[in-house]
This record gives structure tokens, C-alpha cells and sequence, in this order.
């Protein structure tokens, strides 16, 4: 005899009864969850939540490109602008060019003497 039929003496236990199968099992709208279409809904929710986190960051991508070509455009300008300013100032640094300016202003080297000449063409006085 088994230990469990000493312990309890000899009586018996009744064979559990199965429980009664359900009314609506099966079928749509039974209270049993239907796992296939409970998997779709999430994977779309998850899917939506996704797409929804990154909107964000491709804004954000978009704004650097636009900004990017605006800084760019303006780089371009200033060194423009830059290299005629050299130009500038190299023209402006040479001797004949300081000369010419000098004598425009009234200018004169100290070696030589200055005229004055009264009713010419160019005289209003």
C-alpha cells in the first residue's frame, strides 16, 4: 500500500470532475481573449508610437539642413566680400596709389614748391 493510503486509512477520494465547457467558447465575443487580434492592435499602437517619437528628431534634422545652406550662403558672402577687401587694401598700399591720393588732397613733397593758377578753364572763382 501507499503512504498516502495508511495516512488517510483506506478511503478513497472521487475523481475530479472536469469543469463544463464554456457556453460561447469559440466563438467571437466569448470572454476568452482572442490573442491574434490582441497582437495586431498592439504591434499598430506600438508602430503609431514609433513614427509619433520620431517626428522630433526629423524636425530637428530638417531645421540643421535649412540652417546649414543659410550659414553656408553667408560663409560665401563674407569670404566674397573678404577677398575684395584684400584687394583693396593691396591697391590701396601701393606707392603710386598713395601718391595719387596725396596730391588729390593738396599734397606736396617737401622738395618741391606749389603754384597756384588763377583762370583757367576748370577755375569758377
Amino acid at each position: 500500500m501507499s503512504v498516502r493510503a495508511h495516512t488517510y486509512g483506506d478511503a478513497r477520494r472521487p475523481p475530479r470532475r472536469r469543469p463544463a465547457p464554456r457556453r460561447n467558447a469559440g466563438k467571437p465575443g466569448a470572454g476568452r481573449i482572442q490573442w491574434d487580434r490582441f497582437g495586431r492592435i498592439v504591434l499598430a499602437i506600438v508602430i503609431v508610437l514609433l513614427f509619433a517619437a520620431m517626428i522630433k528628431p526629423l524636425w530637428n534634422a530638417v531645421h540643421t539642413y535649412r540652417l546649414a545652406g543659410q550659414t553656408k550662403v553667408r560663409l560665401h558672402q563674407a569670404q566674397a566680400e573678404q577677398a575684395m577687401l584684400q584687394r583693396q587694401l593691396r591697391r590701396a598700399s601701393s606707392e603710386s596709389t598713395l601718391q595719387r591720393e596725396a596730391r588729390r588732397l593738396g599734397m606736396i613733397r617737401p622738395e618741391e614748391s606749389a603754384w597756384v593758377v588763377n583762370g583757367t578753364k576748370g577755375d569758377s572763382r
